[in-house]
């Protein structure tokens, strides 16, 4: 066998294997690349994706049914909520692509990473119930369950980046690129990083 028929063999091997299906989000970004550093919510963050992130609603009525759904699905569903954006499920789609590929030419890095760490940097760990003895209501400081924590860090970034818009010539697009850096990095001056830790400060005084 010579040389060059050894080079052919070896670079059949070394083929790089093409992505399955469900794998890319938006066409581009590899989600089996994602790393998720916080135990807790790492089983809930699915960025499962085939084609365009909408469901339709089909799990809504099932039990624990939205933790089938993926999180960029639940974050721009969430986009929508309440003001301008509601019911704008393809302008907020867009302005979230745009916003990871902003990201991702600033940084080099995976956009979905950053996206995640946000996530994680927004999730509280305790919240505030409240207790009632007789005629008197008292606050307690509980733990918060890791499908309520995704909840409430997605709730917070996304409201975060539609407030950013409001009396400001800033885009929903500019608005959340803000919001998604600086939570990924656990910067106070983010809304969802303010709002965790206003949360856990109020949860430690009535422990």
């Amino acid at each position: 066998m010579s040389d060059d028929e050894v080079i052919e063999e070896n670079e059949v091997v070394e083929a790089t294997p093409i992505a399955g299906i469900g794998t890319l989000v938006f066409g581009k970004y590899d989600a089996a690349e994602v790393v998720c550093r916080d135990p807790g919510l790492a089983p809930y963050i699915n960025l499962t994706t085939v084609g365009i992130p909408h469901t339709g609603g089909r799990h809504a009525n099932a039990w624990f049914g939205k933790s089938r759904l993926s999180v960029v699905e639940r974050f721009t569903n969430k986009l929508m909520r309440t003001g301008k954006y509601t019911g704008k499920k393809q302008g907020a789609l867009k302005a979230f692509e745009a916003a990871l590929d902003s990201i991702a030419n600033r940084s080099g890095d995976n956009p979905l990473q950053t996206f995640v760490d946000a996530i994680c940097h927004a999730a509280p760990m305790e919240e505030i119930t409240r207790i009632k003895f007789g005629a008197v209501s008292q606050p307690k400081a509980v733990d918060s369950s890791p499908s309520r924590r995704l909840d409430v860090a997605l709730a917070n970034l996304a409201k975060g980046a539609q407030q950013g818009t409001s009396k400001s010539k800033r885009t929903l697009t500019q608005c959340i690129i803000n919001e998604i850096t600086k939570a990924s990095s656990g910067d106070v001056t983010s809304f969802a990083v303010a709002k965790k830790e206003e949360v856990q400060r109020i949860a430690a005084s009535a422990r």
